[in-house]
């Protein structure tokens, strides 16, 4: 029924995904890499996006924990990915939002539109929402325009789209799946003591490229662990946009084609010495 209402919808929540041992693990890792990174100096405020500094982000989560690592493949979340994005999807992006008390809205955005320039016929990318808190309105719960995943064009947005919002509201350890067409927006954290600490996986089709150059911003020890589904995903090896011919080739060719992601290569020659 999630999968359903995922495409029907543009999203879908499922709760119990994590137990709270599970939840409590993930959250205390973002909270020491939070302030693991405003230590060394960084800072977790981006004014560019927020209003305020009470929302905190955090950024290229895969690196920072073996947690994050695992969540971006969760079966739970992959498997909604797989429905909407098809099996040759990757991952584009994994970050965190802490709305404390005080903070306010961000503007309004589609994800898709981020990435790709309209129309947006179909869905491209998606996001997978980890609630390490219960998440409701007062919270900063993540606001959402029902159906502006059909949007095509920026003409079609409405005069006044925040006024159409919606809160999602879920329990703590559920994941809330989002069609990267819907345009929504951080929630205000209107409460005086409560927390609402998310991470958002963003995931795409493998034609658009990814929002993170993972061979950069990746360290050297990450890399090298990284599972063979997880470099693949991030696209950590000479190739990434193979997979949609797949059936077309396996029909001419009588037989199975699997692409590894892998592509011949050619060695340069070795420089000749100066004379």
């Amino acid at each position: 029924m999630s999968a359903a209402q995922l495409q029907r919808d543009g999203w879908c929540v499922v709760e119990d995904v994590l137990d709270e041992e599970a939840v409590a693990r993930a959250r205390d890792a973002l909270l020491q890499a939070a302030q693991g990174f405003e230590a060394a100096g960084g800072s977790t405020y981006m004014p560019e996006l927020d209003p305020n500094a009470s929302n905190v982000r955090v950024f290229n989560l895969i690196d920072l924990h073996a947690v994050f690592r695992e969540l971006i493949l969760h079966p739970a979340a992959v498997g909604l990915v797989d429905s909407l994005l098809g099996p040759e999807y990757r991952i584009s992006n994994f970050t965190a939002n802490i709305a404390l008390p005080g903070s306010r809205s961000m503007a309004l955005h589609s994800d898709q539109a981020l990435v790709a320039p309209p129309p947006w016929l179909s869905p491209w990318s998606m996001n997978i929402i980890w609630c390490l808190d219960d998440v409701y309105e007062e919270n900063g719960a993540t606001r959402y325009v029902p159906e502006s995943h059909r949007y095509q064009s920026l003409d079609d947005l409405p005069d006044d789209p925040m006024s159409m919002s919606r809160a999602f509201e879920a329990p703590r350890g559920s994941v809330i799946a989002m069609d990267g067409r819907m345009w929504h927006t951080s929630g205000a954290n209107t409460t005086t003591d409560a927390e609402r600490a998310l991470l958002f996986g963003y995931y795409s089709v493998d034609f658009i490229r990814p929002q993170v150059n993972w061979n950069t911003v990746l360290s050297p020890q990450t890399q090298a662990e990284a599972s063979e589904e997880l470099a693949y995903r991030l696209v950590l090896g000479p190739a990434s946009n193979m997979g949609y011919a797949s059936d077309i080739m396996a029909r001419d060719l009588g037989r199975t084609y699997a692409p590894t992601g892998a592509l011949p290569m050619i060695t340069p020659p070795a420089e000749s010495p100066d004379p």
